[in-house]
């Protein structure tokens, strides 16, 4: 009997154990909210998927955008994702195909394309100009006409993916007349660029290009990494100037102060859009060179 009794105790035991280990309500517990480094970090690893961007916002979160070429399983992996991370991640589609800014066309050429000068820039003595890496690495000699009959220089150095900034140097073969150092402002009249800064948010910026000529707007963000068809680059200025094909490598600067330098985006300049750029201080610390 006495036993009976024991074994009936050690039941009543585990049983009120058992319920002590349940949660009262059993209410959902929410995940932790994740830092911003930790989001890009991850976001870093995971998605290499062309179309798609990413900035961290001044609020702390981080903005997703993708274009129209992110479909199907590209685009739930990404949602699938963005939704795993929290509360911390906002998604946004962009208008049009996120690309580089590149075609043929006019302004210098190279190969079969056409970018635009970014800002003419020295070192002891010697004149070279920036435009964008990815120009930079499609072609070696870049030239004053679509022809390819006025040779302007041939590039000393490109870096892309990952960096979008190229050094070009102006031929040497004749006597030239020193490289302006202003920026073409496409209304007759040139802006004089002598120093160089990154900017902040919200900053007011101007760009010009030899496809759309001169267009204004508001810096929206900074660090940026997009992914192209062909590669990734990081650290890009995101901004809200326009742009269109042959404007790449073209300079963002406001009055005397250089920006960066184009490098792709989505949308055009009827329909407006979102437009990236490389920071310009790292190009001229990359290379020893100076705005003047």
């Amino acid at each position: 009997m006495k036993s009976l009794r024991r074994a009936a105790a050690m039941v009543v035991a585990a049983a009120l154990a058992l319920t002590a280990a349940v949660p009262a309500g059993a209410d959902p517990v929410k995940p932790p909210r994740l830092s911003a480094k930790a989001i890009t970090e991850t976001l870093n690893d995971q998605i290499h998927t062309p179309g798609t961007a990413w900035m961290t916002q001044p609020d702390g979160t981080v903005l997703v955008s993708y274009d129209p070429t992110v479909t199907g399983t590209k685009l739930s992996k990404l949602t699938g994702l963005t939704k795993q991370l929290g509360s911390n991640v906002k998604l946004e589609k962009l208008p049009g195909k996120l690309q580089k800014y590149i075609s043929g066309g006019m302004a210098t050429y190279g190969g079969e394309y056409k970018c635009s000068v970014g800002f003419n820039v020295q070192r002891r003595g010697k004149y070279y100009f920036l435009t964008a890496g990815h120009c930079g690495v499609d072609a070696a000699r870049w030239y004053q006409d679509p022809g390819h009959k006025v040779f302007t220089g041939a590039v000393h150095h490109a870096s892309y993916p990952w960096n979008d900034y190229a050094l070009v140097v102006y031929r040497t073969d004749i006597p030239l007349k020193v490289p302006g150092g202003s920026v073409y402002l496409y209304n007759g009249r040139s802006q004089d660029i002598t120093r160089a800064m990154n900017p902040g948010l919200n900053q007011l910026v101007y760009r010009s290009g030899a496809t759309s000529g001169l267009h204004s707007g508001r810096v929206t963000g900074l660090n940026s990494v997009v992914n192209y068809g062909d590669g990734r680059v990081a650290g890009l200025i995101r901004t809200s100037v326009c742009a269109e094909p042959g404007d790449s490598g073209g300079p963002l600067f406001y009055r005397q102060w250089a920006f960066g330098l184009t490098s792709g985006g989505s949308g055009d300049c009827t329909s407006g859009g979102v437009t990236y750029f490389q920071p310009v201080v790292e190009a001229l610390n990359a290379y020893g060179v100076s705005v003047y």
